[in-house]
């Protein structure tokens, strides 16, 4: 059996949990509970759970301070975060390719959030929670972004990424200093995450980082030349906002 603990200040919160979990999840056993952080690390070191579903905003701090007071080499367990915060302070989450789950809780996302952890290795935690630091303490484009592929997790600041471009529900991005790494998720998500820094959908298929644009060329409709010498296409209807944007740059 899969060992979780659920560390909630909310006792209905606690309690629809453990209900989604004994109902969706039968191979996952609640062996234990925390409403703060100083419950919450006991119920750790008591119990020594697989996954820790744990809220953000508790009475004497947060699911961050949690962790903090934890070793990083006894991160031996998964995290779901839940949490009721807004869309933009969900971004961070994203960017560190964290899991969480907004309140209130969906059964059916509660048992996908729980599958995805029996096939992710624990290390990749403490690497998400890395750069969700690193994250919380730096502005702009100097922030990092974790791409996982098939084979590894790649951890990228923004401001490296040349370009992104998509096939179907998979996205390439184009790196400085790492390659070419694809990842199973689709432009947009990339789009409106990279909104605030400096990126611009070019195309349906192209997301560019204007630092990287090295010339735009008339011929043929139009296309950009990037700092690496690789061509993109212009769409019409994307091209007169574009030349607005590199005018003002």
């Amino acid at each position: 059996m899969i060992k979780a603990i659920i560390i909630d200040d909310e006792e209905n919160t606690r309690e629809i949990l453990t209900g989604v979990l004994n109902l969706k999840c039968k191979d996952v056993e609640v062996v234990g509970y925390g409403k703060d952080v100083k419950s919450g690390i006991e119920a750790i070191n008591k119990y020594k759970p697989d996954i820790v579903l744990l809220d953000i905003k508790m009475p004497d701090g947060t699911g961050f301070d949690l962790l903090l007071r934890i070793k990083a080499e006894s991160y031996n367990f998964h995290v779901i975060f839940i949490t009721a915060y807004e869309e933009y302070a969900l971004k961070a989450f994203r960017f560190s390719a964290i899991d969480y789950l907004l309140k209130p809780i969906d059964p059916n996302e509660l048992y996908k959030a729980i599958e995805k952890c029996k096939t992710m290795h624990k290390d990749e935690f403490r690497q998400k929670i890395e750069t969700y630091s690193y994250n919380s303490d730096k502005q702009g484009e100097n922030k990092k972004i974790v791409l996982k592929t098939q084979d590894a997790i790649h951890i990228i600041k923004i401001n490296d990424i040349i370009r992104c471009e998509s096939d179907g529900g998979y996205t390439t991005f184009f790196t400085a200093s790492s390659g070419k790494i694809m990842v199973s998720h689709s432009i947009k998500d990339f789009e409106e995450l990279f909104s605030e820094f400096g990126f611009f959908r070019i195309h349906q298929s192209h997301l560019l980082n204007l630092a990287f644009v090295k010339r735009f060329d008339k011929r043929e409709g139009g296309y950009v030349i990037m700092s690496d010498e690789s061509v993109v296409p212009v769409s019409r209807r994307k091209k007169d906002a574009f030349l607005t944007i590199i005018n003002e740059i």
